[in-house]
């Protein structure tokens, strides 16, 4: 058999290799995304898996794929929203994902930049590089004097949750279908409104669908404390970009951190020759108040290794089997946002 990996990344390599060996699969390596203009890269695979920055919207796509024989579209991720669910469901494609390569991985991000945010780092390294070296107006507040709002508990949600509460925090969070197991570290509450409206910290794990589409904005962020920081490491869209910058600008909210955008067109490229024409990007790199990572959450030797391996696992699994364990239910209660 042969498979095509997609947007592999050299830190990728030594685990594609590792796999290819055990399992005596020819694993061919792209460089690119999955688009139209790559898509005939796929002729004389058996199966794809892929690594997506940007959504496969065009229907031309899942039609090409499965001219080409392809069954199937594996993920290395947790998130698969970058998927159209609807246009593979059509074209027989079984879509697949890795649901928990490394939680700890992206809880460990929210941590730290929680940890950044509270203890005014990024005010202080700009003060610094002025040779700045007067504390005025920065004190900082101890994490286990804080409440830290949580808003989804799945595996990374749950991780993070777990950390924040070894701080000696008090943790509160909301999920549609709470953890029973979580209820020694946190308290639920009845909506994400209570949520907001509580914490001090509040930080984002939950997937991206119609129904939490831009639920951080103008309305919701007046809802939170002045004081209170918001921490997305999930999903761009769950934030209204504008509605957030008006917000810190306004001093409606202390600050954020965010590993995912809206737009992320521009993640894992090197821009710094070039003009970049986003002006909210630009707005949230000039402010001292925002702290940005290019979607590094995931981007540990751990986790590199179970996506990688995850991914491959379940091209071979559908192709064997006609399924996986980590099949994408379809169809979905709700569609997800492409």
């Amino acid at each position: 058999m042969k498979f095509l990996m997609f947007h592999v990344i050299k830190d990728e390599e030594d685990a594609v290799q590792r796999w290819s060996e055990q399992h005596n699969v020819e694993i061919g390596i792209s460089r690119d995304i999955l688009s139209l203009r790559t898509i005939d890269q796929v002729k004389g695979y058996d199966g794809i898996c892929i690594q997506q920055i940007v959504p496969i919207e065009s229907p031309d796509i899942y039609r090409k794929l499965k001219q080409y024989g392809i069954r199937q579209i594996a993920t290395r991720s947790a998130g698969y929203d970058v998927i159209d669910l609807k246009e593979a469901d059509r074209n027989g494609l079984i879509v697949t994902n890795v649901p928990a390569y490394s939680p700890y991985a992206v809880a460990e991000l929210a941590v730290a930049q929680a940890l950044n945010l509270v203890r005014h780092i990024p005010q202080f390294n700009e003060r610094i590089a002025r040779h700045d070296f007067r504390w005025n107006g920065l004190i900082s507040r101890e994490i286990r004097s804080m409440t830290i709002g949580i808003i989804g508990t799945g595996h990374i949600g749950a991780i993070a949750a777990q950390l924040f509460k070894g701080f000696g925090a008090r943790v509160i969070a909301f999920d549609q279908y709470p953890n029973e197991k979580l209820k020694n570290i946190l308290d639920y509450r009845s909506s994400i409104e209570d949520v907001l409206r509580e914490a001090d910290i509040v930080s984002l794990h939950t997937p991206l669908f119609d129904s939490t589409a831009h639920m951080i904005n103008r309305n919701t962020l007046k809802l939170m404390k002045n004081t209170s920081f918001l921490i997305n490491m999930a999903r761009g869209g769950l934030v209204n970009t504008g509605d957030l910058i008006q917000a810190i600008e306004n001093h409606e909210i202390a600050g954020a951190a965010l590993d995912t955008f809206e737009d992320e067109g521009f993640i894992n490229k090197d821009l710094s020759r070039e003009t970049i024409g986003n002006p909210q990007l630009l707005k949230l790199i000039e402010s001292n108040q925002v702290i940005l990572t290019p979607h590094i959450g995931f981007y540990t030797t751990t986790a590199v290794q179970n996506m990688v391996e995850g991914g491959l696992n379940s091209v071979l699994e559908v192709l064997m089997t006609g399924t996986s364990k980590n099949q994408v239910p379809l169809p979905l209660k709700e569609k997800p946002i492409n």
